[in-house]
This record gives structure tokens, sequence and C-alpha cells, in this order.
């Protein structure tokens, strides 16, 4: 996800997307990072099929954007060895 604007302390965006994610799928990972100065939350998640996963995906945006502006995101899946 793609973040903007804080809708108040920075140290609640990565712990509300955690949450969001756990309630509804197996959370394996989450982090922050900088692409070409744009601030990103990567959550990694096991869903059962695509049509899931894009659920967890969207729920997961919604309840980030309560602490931050999500300006996009995407979802991608593990095909072997290659995201996708």
């Amino acid at each position: 996800m793609a973040m903007g604007a804080l809708h108040g302390s920075p140290d609640a965006v990565l712990p509300a997307a955690r949450a969001a994610a756990s309630a509804v799928a197996v959370l394996e990972a989450s982090d922050v990072q900088v692409v070409r100065g744009e601030a990103r939350i990567v959550v990694r998640f096991t869903a059962d099929d695509r049509e899931a996963a894009e659920q967890v995906a969207a729920h997961v945006a919604a309840v980030t954007s309560t602490a931050a502006d999500v300006t996009g995101w995407r979802l991608t899946e593990r095909v072997g060895a290659r995201w996708e």
C-alpha cells in the first residue's frame, strides 16, 4: 500500500495494517518501506484463493486508511519463486 498523509501518530499505521490482516487471515510478515520517496506498507498474509486474498487486501487498506491516506494498493501472489 502506498501511504500519503498521516491521520495521527506514524506509530499507529503499521499496527493498524497488521491488526486488520490478522483479524481475517494468517499474517506472515509486515514492513514499512520507502520506494522512490513514497512510503509503502507491505503486509504478507495467506488466503485460500485469489478472491479471499482480494477481500483481505481491501479490508487491510480500509482499516489502514483510518491511520493514513492509502493512495493505492495492489495484491501480488507468490507462484513458485516469483511474485505476480
